[in-house]
């Protein structure tokens, strides 16, 4: 499946039906007046949110979308049928601007959420409506309105409330394969992961819980360098941040603060999210070099410091343990 997760739409709401000039001409109703009805409204432009969709691959190939412009007044005073809204499924956490202002227009984060992005026209006055003392036969109605038409831009920012970030080759695909049901491709070479990877693992209690793997950030992603500046947008949402570190890496500090400095470059605030340091690859290394760097992170740091290798899935509970407390302090300190 292809992901997009940026794209521009033009929306077209329906315009009102036409209102009608009509007069009763009915046997034994002398004089029957006017009688023309209203017209119908237009149809609107509706987003809602689908949990089922994971990318806007839907809009690749098609930009424009018209609703159904409203019917006629009829005679006898019949208001012509509305235009049927036109329905758009989106993502779950799809951010809608306004292309024109830039402003946000809205944010759909709940499952069939919906939210109106141009409004039908006004169906126009049929000329009963014009009927007055001084007027017993008006022949004038009003045509509908044309309906709201605007220039948007979707943009996808995922759902997960663990995001996994790491340098090219940390292993956070392995990762998130050994604790999900996700299948990414993973391979010994930078820049495996061309998008994020989403999984979702189980907590004890039977919750699911989903992390994202976002692809490898390198020094200078923030300002379009390598892969990370397509996908930083996505590890805005998430509660807290598991920092992989590849112990077979020349220099892992220098690798820690790479990162660091990419996310306080996006987004300062970022840099401050929750994270949790987990060494990978253990069962690659040498026990005393495993220590040598646990030992400068921790003159770093003033955070526990995890070790796991997510090829044996050694450390792998401690890990989930650790995530779900931190989660739970998440939602705690939020209420």
């Amino acid at each position: 499946m292809q992901f997009i997760d940026q794209t521009e739409i033009q929306v077209i709401a329906g315009k009102g039906g036409d209102g009608m000039v009509a007069f009763r001409r009915e046997k034994y109703v002398p004089a029957g007046g006017p009688s023309g009805g209203n017209g119908g409204k237009g149809g609107s432009i509706i987003l809602e949110a689908d949990e089922n969709l994971q990318t806007l691959l839907d809009f690749k190939h098609q930009h424009c979308f018209n609703a159904e412009d409203g019917k006629k007044g009829g005679p006898k005073n019949k208001t012509g049928a509305n235009g049927r809204d036109r329905v758009l499924l989106v993502p779950c956490g799809t951010i809608v601007y306004d292309l024109e202002t830039e402003e946000p227009i809205g944010d759909l984060t709940q499952h069939q959420q919906r939210l109106c992005v141009a409004k039908g026209g006004k169906g126009g006055l049929g000329n009963a409506h014009f009927l007055s003392n001084r007027n017993r036969a008006p022949e004038n109605a009003l045509p509908g309105l044309p309906g709201e038409e605007r220039r948007l831009r979707l943009e996808l920012k995922l759902l997960a409330e663990v995001g996994i970030i790491g340098l090219p080759n940390a292993g956070k695909s392995t990762l998130i394969s050994a604790i999900s049901s996700a299948r990414p491709k993973i391979a010994d070479y930078p820049f495996t992961t061309l998008i994020p990877n989403l999984g979702i693992v189980r907590k004890p209690t039977g919750d699911g819980t989903v992390f994202a793997d976002i692809p490898g950030l390198i020094a200078g992603a923030h300002q379009g360098v390598g892969l990370g500046h397509e996908f930083l947008r996505h590890i805005e949402r998430t509660k807290i941040l598991l920092h992989l570190i590849d112990l077979n890496a020349d220099d892992p500090i220098a690798d820690y603060k790479t990162i660091q400095e990419e996310l306080r470059a996006y987004k300062p605030s970022l840099a401050q999210r929750q994270q949790i340091l987990v060494l990978n690859k253990v069962d690659a290394v040498e026990t005393e070099r495993q220590e040598e760097v646990k030992q400068q992170f921790s003159s770093l740091l003033n955070a526990p410091i995890l070790s796991i290798s997510a090829v044996t899935r050694s450390g792998l509970d401690e890990l989930l343990n650790r995530v779900w407390e931190v989660l739970e302090e998440s939602v705690t300190s939020d209420q």
